[in-house]
């Protein structure tokens, strides 16, 4: 049993992790790189201790010092959060050697399930069926990956065994650009994740993007909480992702199907704490696995919307060695839940990163609104990181409610000083097809632009040129006039309070 956390993290995921410690009475310690002196989640914690320098390579990715810390500080346990060290098994063993509690699941259930690999490998075995990929367990080097290709056929995804997220992901329209790609690829899985194998995967074109997120304690219950619709997607990256999929709708045979098939896949690995199962499913709605996350996943906070569980407690209690409060029958998903990711970015100027202090911010509340943030007036945007620093979550009774809930906390949200992809939101609320459900993966490159929101700034800025114009005229006009004065320049009461005194 622990008393104290260490978060592993940064930014909006740390700053929730110490919200959800505080709730449950549990002392919290952070971490902090150079470029996070400031950050919010040092200010909400109890304690905060220097990592190093700001990349994260030299921060966040040293596994060693953070557990050196978690000791100094007496933390009884380290959450990894979600990226950096959060998938790495060898991280997860450290912390058990060291007599520390991992708030995730087993090393070798990582290890079994955190190389996309290996996870496609064991589940196809047992029949689960999967996209054609590369299977094999180990790494490959390029000149196999490059054999394989050829089998497999154009187009490929390359994607890194050890992460998520879209890192170390690229796609491969042909041989020729295979070698560059994999490259690149390689590079930013091992920035990212301290791994740099990869693997290719058979692109499913037309598909959606659909996970279930799935809760396992260590009394050997495990559960599922629905599933999410994430297939809006830019280059591999979720944008935005709702609760329920508005494509399975009211099929509960598929979504009995998928969560059935989610809590086998997890307990095929004896797996213990929150993971989430990834499906591509065709415009047949045949299901495929993708990959599991061994780890807390980023758009969280819609399933917490719609179920009412609060999934980093569960986590917490579980790795405490409780049992879960819940058993499937009591899940229910009521309502409809949306998570817009807000990202620093310039969706004007090819989404290209933005960086620089936010000098005023305004958060948007209210009825079904939940902001999930690690930045505030005044905090500065790095190159280091994640462009993430915001998720805008919304609830209701219907998606028709929750879709018009989610426009009017965008129009509230205001972030000045750097550029945010908040005007793509709104753009994409305005969407039809989006309002009618009518999206997958690719929708976002090849079937969206918010050049028609850019047509609307330029309309909006010519109509506020002929008001101004109009205003200029209607000054300039009675200033031409000329106006007497009335009679009596003074008041009435004035007028009386003299008629007053002469009467004296």
């Amino acid at each position: 049993m622990f008393n104290k956390v260490l978060i592993a993290n940064r930014g909006e995921i740390a700053v929730r992790i110490i919200r959800a410690c505080r709730e449950l009475g549990l002392g919290t310690v952070a971490v902090y790189s150079e470029a996070d002196r400031e950050a919010l989640h040092v200010r909400l914690a109890d304690e905060a201790y220097y990592l190093g320098p700001s990349p994260a390579r030299d921060s966040y990715l040293r596994a060693e010092k953070i557990i050196s810390i978690a000791k100094k500080s007496e933390s009884g346990a380290i959450h990894p959060g979600y990226g950096f060290l959060a998938e790495r098994a060898d991280f997860a063993q450290a912390c058990m050697d060291e007599g520390l509690a991992f708030i995730g699941p087993k090393p070798s259930s990582i290890a079994a399930m955190g190389d996309k690999g290996v996870a496609r490998a064991k589940v196809a075995a047992s029949g689960v069926p999967v996209v054609p990929g590369t299977e094999g367990e180990g790494a490959l080097r390029d000149d196999e990956l490059l054999s394989l290709a050829e089998e497999f056929g154009f187009p490929l995804l390359i994607k890194a065994t050890a992460g998520g997220g879209g890192k170390g992901m690229r796609e491969a329209q042909n041989l020729e650009e295979m070698p560059g790609l994999l490259n690149a690829a390689r590079r930013e899985a091992e920035a990212s994740f301290g791994d740099g194998n990869v693997y290719l995967e058979k692109l499913v074109e037309g598909a959606r993007h659909i996970e279930i997120q799935i809760l396992a304690d260590t009394q050997g219950n495990v559960i599922h909480l629905g599933e999410r619709e994430c297939s809006l997607q830019r280059r591999h990256q979720k944008l935005l992702e709702e609760s329920p999929s508005p494509f399975i709708g009211d099929d509960q045979e598929l979504r009995r199907q998928m969560g059935s098939v989610a809590v086998r896949a997890a307990q095929a690995v004896d797996y213990v704490n929150a993971g989430t199962i990834e499906f591509l499913v065709d415009k047949d709605k045949n299901y495929y696995f993708l990959e599991m996350n061994t780890r807390l996943q980023v758009e969280h906070p819609v399933t917490e919307m719609v179920t009412g569980l609060d999934i980093v407690k569960e986590q917490i209690r579980i790795a405490r060695g409780r049992q879960m409060r819940h058993t499937q029958k009591e899940i229910t998903l009521t309502g409809w839940g949306i998570e817009c990711r807000i990202n620093a970015e310039d969706p004007y100027n090819n989404y290209l990163p933005s960086t620089g202090r936010i000098t005023h911010m305004i958060m948007p509340t209210g009825p079904g609104v939940r902001l999930d943030t690690g930045v505030y007036s005044g905090f500065v945007i790095s190159p280091y990181y994640d462009s993430l620093i915001a998720k805008l979550v919304v609830s209701g009774e219907s998606r028709g409610e929750a879709l018009l809930r989610m426009r009017r906390a965008l129009e509230e949200f205001k972030i000045i000083g750097i550029r945010t992809n908040i005007p793509f939101h709104q753009r994409m609320m305005d969407s039809t097809r989006f309002m009618a459900g009518q999206y997958d993966t690719r929708f976002v490159e090849e079937r969206f632009s918010i050049e028609a929101a850019e047509e609307i700034k330029e309309d909006l800025s010519e109509v506020a040129a002929i008001m101004a114009t109009l205003v200029a005229h209607q000054r300039s006009q009675r200033a031409a006039n000329i106006i007497q004065r009335n009679e009596r320049d003074t008041s009435n009461w004035k007028w009386v309070g003299r008629w007053e005194r002469m009467q004296r």
